[in-house]
Formats: structure tokens, sequence, C-alpha cells
């Protein structure tokens, strides 16, 4: 998916310059779905998590019986020494993958030790601080575990995700808020959700049906640490419709805020910008 500029790829043990072919016609990943992936940022010379991110990464080829073949310590030298080739001020994507080259004697599973690797690096600007989307809901739900991967960062689950952007954007929307397998609000279709009501934050309570993530942990501790008071909680969409703000919490743009969520309009969003604000501050904070 190249939706930036500059690419460098690490592929087959060194770096390569521009979007190199990695995958086979033959390889499992490419007509069986096993393949995973994660995505870090590069921006203002930060690289946020990026250690939480190459740990999940390997984690969620496990979760699709992929065989890890890089330890996390190690993936996030690779992504180093790559950034290092991009200017000071650059934003880039950062995204390792996995994905399996053959299939076991079942076929549709992958074989075990059967994995290859490759970090692809992307000039990609981050948002404005005051970019926003607006949001809707949508006729597409979440899995739960017992039918799809949620556990893991797998390309096989983002069909779902596509659908439910595509139905918003036909409503003039830019966003959908999916719901779980009960009808209770799980996240957005690219990003968990947050919502503001009387000063206090709410973010659905991870129950399996979605990738609860690593930006999302960090604002929640961000926000307990500056004293806010914070609760995963069972949501529904009326309390979308009743809450004061909300936000789309992910790795890309790390805070997105919501103007709209059907007819329901939101005004200023003082607490989304003092929770922006703090992550900025977090990060400034971080060995580099």
């Amino acid at each position: 998916m190249a939706f930036g500029t500059n690419i460098r790829t690490y592929f087959e043990g060194t770096w390569h310059e521009g979007d190199v072919a990695v995958m086979r016609a033959a390889d499992h990943g490419i007509w069986q779905g096993s393949s995973v992936f994660d995505g870090a940022r590069l921006f203002d010379g930060l690289v946020p998590d990026l250690d939480l991110h190459c740990a999940r990464v390997n984690r969620s080829a496990e979760a699709l019986m992929i065989t890890p073949t890089v330890d996390a310590a190690e993936m996030v030298e690779i992504a180093r020494e790559g950034l290092r080739k991009y200017a000071p001020d650059a934003a880039v994507y950062v995204r390792p993958m996995y994905w399996a080259v053959d299939g076991s004697e079942l076929g549709v599973a992958p074989q075990s030790n059967s994995t290859r690797f490759a970090l692809c690096l992307e000039e990609v600007a981050m948002p404005a601080a005051d970019k926003s989307t607006t949001v809707t809901t949508t006729q597409f739900r979440r899995p739960v575990l017992a039918n799809n991967v949620c556990n893991a960062k797998a390309g096989c689950l983002y069909p779902n995700n596509a659908r439910m952007l595509v139905e918003a954007q036909r409503k003039g929307f830019g966003n959908a808020l999916a719901c779980d397998a009960m009808g209770n609000l799980a996240e957005s279709a690219t990003a968990n959700v947050f919502l503001v009501r009387d000063g206090v934050a709410f973010t659905p309570i991870a129950n399996g049906t979605f990738l609860a993530g690593i930006t999302r942990a960090r604002h929640i501790a961000n926000m307990r640490a500056a004293g806010m008071e914070v609760h995963e909680a069972v949501l529904t969409l009326d309390d979308v419709r009743k809450a004061d703000e909300v936000f789309l919490s992910g790795n890309f743009a790390k805070v997105t805020p919501v103007t709209a969520f059907d007819d329901v309009q939101y005004g200023d969003n003082p607490v989304t910008k003092r929770i922006r604000e703090l992550y900025w501050d977090w990060a400034v904070s971080q060995p580099l």
C-alpha cells in the first residue's frame, strides 16, 4: 500500500531503495491471507513506542500460526538503521510485517518455520493538529475471536474495515463507528475511539472483538498520570450521541477530533486538545 513517498524496504537481510517486490505468487500469505503487520511513526525526530509495535507484530504472527523470525529488539535496530537515511524533519510510517511462505499438510494452515519478514519505511506527513473527521454508523460489525483473529493486526481483518469506510463515505462521512456482536461500541473502522462527558474520558473496554491499541493505552496512561479521569467501559452508540467530545486514537495520527456523529454536532474540544498535548509532551520525554 504505497500512499507516501521515499520508500525504503528491508528484505532478506538488507535495505533496498523503493517499493520492491517481496511476495511470490505461490506464497501462502498471498493466497491464504496469512499475513500480519504493525505500524509505528517517526515524527519530530521521535519514534514513540517502536519497541511495543515490534513486539506486537511478533504476537500477531503467533496468533496466525506464523513463526516469528526476528526478535523485537533486533527489529527496532533494523528500523532505526533505515530511518537514519531520512531527513531530520521527515515523518515516516514504519511497517514491520510477516507472511507465511508454505502451507502445511493441511493446505489452508501455514507451515511452521516457513516465514518471510520485511520492514517498509514510507514518508507520510503527520495530519495537522486540527485535522478532524466525521463519523456515522455502519451495518458491518467487528468479529469475535471465535470467528476471526481479533487478537492480531492481520491483513485478513482489513476488508471488513474497508467495507465500513466505503459505506461511511457513501453516506458523506469520513469514518464509521463499529459495534461488536452484542451491539455495543467497539471502535471506528480505522482506530480506537474515546468519548468525553463532563470532563471525564471513556473508551470501550477491551472485550476481544477489537485490537486495544498501543496508542490507546498510552493515552490512558498519560491521562491518569496527569490526574484526569478515564474509564474503560461498555458503551453504546447512544453514549456517543450524549458525549461532549469524541476523538479517535491510532498510531497514524495519534489523536483525531470528531466534529459530528450523524446529525449530532460537537463543538470545541478542550479535553481532546489536552490529550494530544499530553501525548506530544510524553513523546518528547522519551529516549531517542
